[in-house]
């Protein structure tokens, strides 16, 4: 039972009104208990000083003492046992109480000469036994005179009265209170844990299949609705994670499928007849070899990619010269540059100590000239530029190709894709080493493992220029 939300919720909430609840009821019964037996030492108080005062007045009129002192205790109501003493503890007279109970005169020196004695005394009324608050005072009607002791007791029946009223309200108030409570509290658990049950539902049935379902926000400015706008926010990422996901297997089949066909073709037509020459067979074999390198770059570049994601890619970094790494790189893409008709120019730049992956970074830069080369048309010219500027080597690849249409150019550094995949395909069906669209994805990727970024700088009718921000981190 315990194990639902809106029965833990509910039994802690009656439990801590209950807490309160006993808290509160016992301070009112210490309080009011307080207030009723003050009353009562005030009602004795009283009674004895109109005793007093009478007592004092018949006497002072020369009355007898036993007819004065009579006639001051037959002021009080029978409710109360009043007597007065002599001096020498001898009763003078009395009024005794209902059920004749009477007034007895309190253990010597225990009435101060000038203050009220309080105190209770028990007595025995038959078979039981009672409890009754006694007043006790001495009073001198003259000087010379010896005092008069007044005493009066009256039962705690008033007092036990009113408490007992207080506890019979408290046994019938605080079970209610904590009935109505619970019940309440019940109903409203109920209904804010509405939300989650049904947050709860609609979740169960959402899979991947379905990312595109939400979960419902009835109060978005509440915590619940608040839960709930996030976790939206979660399967939102989830989805376009998913749709990402399967954007790039799509990609990734196509772009193996292509090579695979070609090298399918090749056999296939080669094969169908026999008596093929060596030299048709060569070149049969020299398709074959040129889709293998390239599925084996695409394997290789998607290889990277997955070990990045995942952060299993690791660094082997080690001190060297990033302008001497420029220079080999350029070097080695003027062979592509050279079939093409391309010119490729590195300007002039100081020693520049870096510490990193140095066959990452020639990636990076090889990825970055191939496809400055590719986009460029014969005749024209690809340049590289490093330099030093706010705490960053900014290598600056600039070509004068067509350039990158503005709707493609938030899009270039997704994975597998291109700005023209027809003509990239066709290129491939027909032996052209075509890229897979992988390589600014794998290049921006080791930007930022180093603590850079790669960014599209600009792109126009008179080329594109891409800029790779290094941080300097070596001095030697």
């Amino acid at each position: 039972m315990f194990d639902s939300v809106r029965v833990r919720l509910t039994v802690w909430y009656v439990g801590v009104l209950a807490v309160v609840l006993a808290v509160f009821s016992t301070v009112l019964y210490v309080m009011v208990a307080r207030s009723l037996y003050d009353d009562l030492d005030d009602d004795l108080r009283l009674s004895l000083k109109m005793v007093t005062v009478k007592l004092v007045k018949e006497l002072g009129e020369n009355r007898p003492e036993r007819q004065a002192a009579l006639d001051a205790v037959n002021e009080l109501s029978t409710r109360e046992a009043v007597a007065v003493f002599n001096s020498s503890g001898a009763l003078v007279a009395e009024q005794p109480a209902q059920g004749d109970i009477h007034a007895h005169l309190p253990a010597a020196n225990t009435v101060p000469p000038s203050d009220v004695y309080l105190g209770t005394e028990k007595l025995r009324v038959g078979r039981e036994q009672v409890s009754r608050r006694v007043a006790a005072e001495q009073i001198n009607v003259n000087t010379q005179d010896a005092p008069y002791t007044l005493v009066v007791s009256e039962s705690f029946d008033t007092v036990e009265d009113g408490l007992g009223a207080i506890r019979d309200l408290l046994y019938i108030a605080i079970p209610g209170a904590l009935l109505i409570s619970g019940m309440g509290g019940w109903f409203l658990t109920r209904q804010s844990l509405a939300s989650v049950l049904a947050m709860s539902e609609r979740a169960r049935r959402i899979s991947a299949e379905n990312l595109e379902q939400r979960l419902p926000v009835i109060n978005p400015r509440d915590e619940l609705g608040r839960l709930a706008a996030t976790f939206n926010e979660l399967l939102s990422r989830l989805d376009e994670s998913f749709s990402y996901q399967r954007r790039f297997m799509a990609d990734a089949s196509h772009e193996l499928r292509t090579p695979l066909s070609v090298m399918r073709t090749a056999t296939g037509v080669t094969l169908e007849r026999e008596g093929r020459t060596e030299g048709e067979y060569r070149d049969a074999l020299k398709i074959i070899d040129e889709q293998a390198r390239r599925l084996s770059h695409i394997v290789e570049d998607m290889f990277t990619l997955a070990r990045s994601d995942v952060g299993r890619q690791a660094l082997r970094q080690s001190d060297f010269y990033l302008d001497e790494l420029i220079m080999e790189v350029a070097r080695a893409g003027e062979v592509l540059a050279s079939h093409k008709g391309v010119e490729i120019s590195v300007a002039p730049a100081a020693e520049t100590p870096f510490h990193g992956d140095e066959g990452l970074l020639r990636q990076m830069l090889l990825n970055l000239l191939d496809n400055s080369v590719k986009h460029t048309p014969a005749g024209g010219s690809v340049s590289v530029r490093l330099e030093r500027a706010n705490g960053h080597h900014a290598i600056t690849v600039s070509d004068t190709g067509a350039g990158i249409p503005v709707e493609a150019q938030s899009k270039i550094f997704e994975r597998f894709y291109r700005v023209d995949k027809a003509r990239s395909r066709a290129e491939a069906a027909h032996g052209a080493t075509s890229g897979a669209g992988l390589g600014l994805s794998i290049a921006r990727w080791i930007a930022e493992a180093h603590g850079g970024q790669l960014i599209l700088k600009s792109s126009g009718e008179t080329g594109s220029t891409f800029v790779a921000m290094l941080p300097v981190n070596c001095e030697f």
